[in-house]
């Protein structure tokens, strides 16, 4: 595992999925305050997860619900203002040519990028592409979500979607 990946990496997947059992024994909800998703939380908890129905979508959407979380939490990271400086006079074209790469990419592919599609359009490694689509996700350019078929995670370009 990279440390890009590691330091954001704050929810358990599997942690999650028990906790979404715990509505078998009454407790609907509990994965929603774990995930930092306290309203929802407490009106599945009252609602018996809406009667059943959003603890069900909630199976689906767990992985999404974990990284979500994970992003939102993701501390920023420390550096020199003086190397600050001198990466943005270096980097934001690079960076914004990269972007228009993956936006190229996702409109190739009906408006879902995953970040082995992205590696492949663009030539870059994966920590790098994976760290511009989260950065565009936290932006709020893309949405997170999982393929239906497969469950890898894709990043989704609303205006392209078809």
């Amino acid at each position: 595992m990279n440390t890009w990946t590691e330091s954001r990496e704050q929810h358990s997947s599997g942690t999650a999925f028990l906790l979404w059992l715990a509505c078998l024994f009454g407790a609907c909800g509990i994965h929603r305050f774990y995930l930092g998703r306290y309203g929802t939380g407490l009106l599945y908890l009252l609602t018996f997860g809406l009667l059943g129905v959003g603890q069900v979508l909630d199976l689906f959407w767990m992985r999404r619900m974990v990284r979500e979380a994970d992003l939102g939490s993701r501390p920023l990271p420390l550096t020199s203002p003086a190397r600050l400086l001198s990466a943005s006079r270096q980097r934001p074209d690079a960076d914004e040519d990269l972007r228009m790469r993956l936006v190229r990419a996702a409109s190739q592919h009906g408006g879902r990028l995953s970040v082995s599609q992205g590696v492949m359009a663009t030539g870059k490694p994966f920590k790098t592409v994976e760290a511009l689509l989260d950065e565009m996700a936290r932006s709020g350019h893309v949405d997170i979500d999982n393929d239906p078929v497969s469950g890898a995670v894709v990043y989704t370009f609303g205006e392209l979607s078809a």
